[in-house]
């Protein structure tokens, strides 16, 4: 017999486990609602019709609140992502949503943003936070 699976609430709290993956159709709001009964911030990020690395790096400052010294590049992204001081919880869930156009159109930034979230989550794991990162690359992902 097989094992059960686990609650979705056990698995964000999971810190070893804790890292980028893809978003099961969905469960947007199953992943938000667990990370608020673990008292996790649930932050969103939609690249829908996000043009360039510029917008994309905005839409992180937005969404994650950055402070005003955070300078619009990849090593600045992962400075502020692996502070948030600001921010503090019990761990960090990312909804990265509408991701499958911008990493159709800008697959060598998709594959950088990637990368800094893979990081970040080592990092907050080092740490003893959980920070997961669910991308939703739609129904068609592979």
């Amino acid at each position: 017999m097989s094992k059960p699976a686990p609650d979705l609430s056990d698995l964000l709290t999971d810190i070893p486990r804790a890292g980028v993956r893809p978003l099961p159709p969905d469960s947007s709001a199953r992943i938000a609602a667990a990370a608020a009964q673990v008292d996790q911030a649930c932050l969103r990020v939609s690249l829908n019709g996000c043009q360039d690395k510029t917008e994309l790096l905005q839409r992180f400052a937005t969404a994650f609140a950055f402070p005003d010294w955070f300078g619009h590049n990849w090593d600045a992204l992962a400075d502020c992502l692996g502070d948030l001081e600001w921010m503090p919880t019990h761990g960090y869930v990312l909804l990265l949503e509408h991701a499958a156009d911008f990493r159709a159109t800008h697959p060598e930034e998709f594959d950088t943003l990637l990368g800094v979230l893979r990081d970040t989550s080592r990092q907050w794991a080092a740490d003893g936070l959980p920070f997961w990162v669910f991308v939703d690359l739609g129904p068609n992902a592979h």
